[in-house]
């Protein structure tokens, strides 16, 4: 029988029946119809339990076919599905829970004596009608982060088998995972299916191994959301009646079209987000690092940068990676104690030149893992650190932290309070520049829930640092962007979105970043430099104004124009900050590819919408923007310079003549009524 959860935004669609549970439609429209469907809504494997035909799939299993529906409970706000296995007493919850969208997770359980081994198990399964969709997802790189497409599943891995006579099953799949601790190292756990006037939207929201798998069965299609699996991470757990396990949660919305979906997705991020009174203030905050000092700060060039950051206008000033370390600092890390040598008067007489102006310190840190040339690789006990079969797991000169053990965890909580005491640091950037591989087996678990059980103890413990630190900001790097999740995202305050250097290759990374962070969590560099012409550095600014701008350059170095138009770049900024909790994004032109010469992000409001334009070829060139009509003001820079803008019924004209490539800020003020 049919059974129809309704919540705010969205109705999701079960059939409960003699078979297992199968959730046959997410939609938008409360009196959408939904088709029969022969997909289960969980999918679970464990030794001795595998699939009932022999396929790379995650579906089809043994285990998961066998089960049949017991319970559930519903409120307004939340859901729960009970199944069960008679065969071997296994008991299978799947929890819902309304936010702007449906979060969803899976409780594993014995109901009697006895053990299983779990080698895989969905967070949830979304059956299709079909497979005829295209499919909206990214991939993701070190300085090139954030690279979207549009392809119909057709044409990346689903042929269409001709099946009459003989009904062979579907056994191809396209699948997307991750892996090791780089969350989005390669791929983003974000997507969306897309047909005419249907968009099915979601989110894996985990900081380690997760795998996404979409494919084709005889009624249709599905959608396979999930964390490690022992096929692709080495995971596999046991649970008995008294020792569950549950997932990582997934995001689910559904909307008209591309932009609308990510918008709904825009507002489940917040909604999940683990909102602190410390987070509604969005300074401005300079960092050392990009393009200016590298990796190599010293008291010298600090202070005057630090006067430079004060007299433009920054509230933070975050002193980044080497303020620890004589000379090459890679794989001597650990100990976070300030070099005598690059400050001989001490780091306080920095922070104390930053407290001076007003401004709050920060400082950077890469918690997680201790430098084999270090004294803590021999202070702290073997069971601190990540291993396999006994020997510690080493990458480029580091060895990495458990942060399940006492020891490990006990380090890090003593250095955070330390240097917050000491300095008064109010900002951490938190980098993460080495992977652990498939994980740890230090305790006789498999190698996927060693790194999954610290991976969740890593959360924990950035929950205990904010619970002991309230005012305390925290910034999420790894290596730019390649742990850009919402596990940590939903925590923590920024995201570094690249450390792309070349600022018109930033600008692809800039406008597709809300696909994947909220915008008022968008850490995106504008690191002008003297000397630059006025476009170069118009389109540095530019960069960071409908995001978090994240400043840097070389400041104490710049003439007094130059200077001015920094300012303006952060008067610009300040005009959008108050709104931008609000606004979601859309891209007139689509998300950017990386080589386009228009590239455009929009982040729209009730009354009051933000465009950002780059041009980014030298020639005089025009675009057409299909919008609603409205009043165009020119945000940064003030003046068009170069630039009109001219409408035709809803087609906006936006004209770029220049001799070099050039970037616009606009505001986009809506008639009422």
């Amino acid at each position: 029988m049919p059974f129809l959860w309704r919540t705010a935004n969205l109705t999701l669609t079960f059939c409960l029946d003699d078979g297992p549970v199968r959730l046959e439609s997410v939609h938008w429209d409360p009196e959408a119809s939904a088709g029969p469907v022969d997909q289960p809504l969980v999918e679970v494997s464990a030794l001795g339990h595998g699939r009932s035909v022999s396929t790379h799939r995650h579906v089809g299993t043994v285990l998961g076919n066998r089960l049949r529906y017991t319970s559930h409970e519903a409120t307004d706000t939340s859901l729960r599905i009970v199944q069960q296995d008679a065969v071997t007493g296994l008991q299978i919850t799947s929890f819902f829970e309304a936010m702007d969208g449906v979060r969803v997770w899976t409780e594993a359980r014995l109901t009697g004596p006895g053990s299983l081994e779990l080698t895989s198990l969905s967070s949830v399964v979304v059956a299709i009608d079909s497979v005829d969709f295209d499919l909206i997802s990214g991939d993701n790189d070190w300085m090139a982060e954030s690279r979207w497409s549009a392809r119909p599943l057709r044409e990346i891995g689903l042929p269409d088998i001709q099946r009459p006579p003989h009904h062979p099953p579907p056994r191809t799949v396209h699948a997307v995972t991750s892996r090791g601790s780089w969350s989005t190292g390669e791929h983003l756990p974000t997507g969306v299916l897309m047909r005419d006037g249907y968009a099915l939207g979601w989110q894996i929201e985990h900081n380690g191994p997760w795998y996404y798998e979409i494919g084709e069965t005889l009624r249709g299609g599905y959608l396979l959301l999930t964390g490690p699996t022992d096929q692709e991470h080495q995971w596999t757990a046991t649970i008995t009646a008294d020792r569950p396990f549950t997932t990582v949660p997934v995001s689910l919305v559904a909307a008209t079209d591309r932009d609308s979906a990510f918008a709904a997705l825009t507002r489940q991020r917040r909604a999940i987000r683990r909102h602190r009174p410390a987070d509604d203030k969005l300074p401005v905050i300079f960092n050392d690092y990009m393009n200016t000092l590298m990796g190599d700060p010293t008291t010298d060039r600090l202070l005057p940068l630090i006067d430079a950051a004060a007299a433009v206008g920054a509230e933070y000033f975050c002193i980044d990676a080497g303020w620890y370390a004589e000379g090459n600092w890679w794989s001597t890390v650990g100990a976070w104690q300030a070099s005598t040598t690059r400050f001989p008067g001490g780091l306080g007489e920095v922070t104390d030149r930053i407290h001076h102006h007003g401004m709050v310190p920060g400082l950077w840190l890469e918690p997680e893992v201790v430098g084999v040339d270090s004294p803590l690789a021999h202070d702290l006990p073997d069971d601190a650190f990540l291993s396999r079969r006994g020997i510690r797991v080493t990458e480029n000169g580091r060895h990495l932290l458990d942060l399940r053990s006492p020891a490990a965890r006990r380090h890090l909580d003593d250095t955070v309070d330390r240097l917050v005491a000491e300095y008064g640091i109010g900002f951490f950037k938190l980098d993460y520049n080495t992977m652990t591989g498939p994980g740890t087996d230090s305790d006789g678990k498999s190698l996927g829930q060693g790194l999954l059980e610290h991976q969740r103890a890593l959360l924990d413990w950035l929950d205990g640092v904010q619970a002991r630190h309230p005012r305390l900001l925290l910034e999420n790097c790894g290596s730019g962007a390649l742990r850009m999740d919402y596990a940590m995202l939903s925590r923590l305050h920024l995201q570094s979105t690249s450390d792309q250097q070349d600022p018109l290759l930033y600008a692809t990374i800039a406008a597709a970043a809300p696909a994947s962070v909220l915008p008022e969590q968008a850490g995106n560099w504008a690191y002008p430099q003297s000397g630059m012409s006025p476009e170069e550095l118009t389109l540095c600014l530019v960069n960071g104004i409908l995001g978090r701008m994240y400043l840097s350059g070389h400041l104490d170095c710049m003439t007094p124009p130059e200077l001015d138009l920094v300012r303006s770049a952060l008067a610009a900024h300040r005009a959008v900050l108050p709104h931008l909790p609000q606004l979601v994004p859309f891209w007139p032109l689509g998300l950017p590819a990386w080589t386009d010469e228009w590239v455009a992000l929009g982040l729209q409001g009730p009354s009051t919408s933000y465009l950002t334009l780059w041009h980014r070829s030298a020639e005089p060139s025009q675009v057409d923007l299909s919008l609603t009509r409205c009043e165009v003001k020119s945000l940064f820079p003030a003046r068009p310079d170069g630039w009109t803008y001219d409408w035709n019924g809803n087609t906006l004209t936006i004209t770029a003549n220049t001799p070099e490539p050039s970037a616009r800020v606009i505001e986009l003020a809506h008639s009422r009524g």
